[in-house]
């Protein structure tokens, strides 16, 4: 017996024909669902973790509290901040106070456990006592009393650290304070020749100071 369309189509006619079609929709309706719902599970959608404030802790002081709030770290940088306590973290990425998925890693800044070295500017028989001044705070050293040595007015013929005097390559602490050696106006410079004044050259003070060093250095 042959079936029309409208036959095929109907209902009543082809009742097991539907009844399948329908349940085949629910169980793709249900599989999408569980899907989606497995989905959201992994991803932990609209969940989150507050990264804690962990500033001024040490590694092992912050590595605990990363663990209790989900969370790793790892040290990626260090500075130095003289007025802070040597190995205490300083900045954190991604910063304090941030939401972000648990399991997340975080990485640390910390406050060097050593002062720097830094390579001091070439100024000695270079430089007059106006550039030399310039490129010594620009480097990020401080400047005592200059010492006044025989030679042509206010060139400078040498830099010290400490009573020593430096080379150009030589690395000192930083921020270190750094006394020029600078000509009196006399005329030629002899080697070792020194007032071992306090006089200031030029029309403004360096600084009010003598070229003492902190305790830090």
């Amino acid at each position: 017996m042959r079936m029309t369309v409208k036959e095929f189509f109907s209902i009543k006619t082809n009742k097991f024909f539907w009844v399948n079609i329908a349940a085949m929709g629910m169980v793709v309706i249900v599989l999408l669902f569980i899907t989606l719902k497995a989905i959201d599970v992994y991803t932990r959608h609209g969940e989150g973790v507050v990264v804690p404030d962990v500033k001024g802790m040490s590694v092992e002081e912050a590595t605990m509290m990363f663990r209790n709030h989900g969370l790793t770290c790892v040290v990626s940088d260090s500075t130095y901040v003289k007025n802070k306590p040597a190995g205490i973290i300083l900045e954190l990425t991604p910063a304090a106070g941030q939401k972000v998925k648990e399991g997340r890693m975080i990485y640390l800044t910390l406050n060097a456990l050593k002062v720097p070295l830094r390579q001091v500017p070439d100024v000695a028989d270079n430089s007059s006592f106006r550039e030399a001044e310039a490129r010594i705070l620009a480097a990020g050293f401080k400047l005592g009393v200059p010492q006044i040595v025989s030679g042509e007015q206010d060139w400078v013929y040498g830099l010290k650290y400490n009573g020593r005097q430096l080379s150009a390559g030589d690395k000192v602490p930083a921020g270190a304070t750094l006394v020029l050696m600078v000509g009196d106006g006399t005329g030629e410079h002899v080697e070792g020749d020194s007032l071992d004044t306090d006089s200031v050259v030029g029309t403004e003070p360096v600084s009010a100071e003598a070229p003492t060093e902190e305790s830090w250095f």
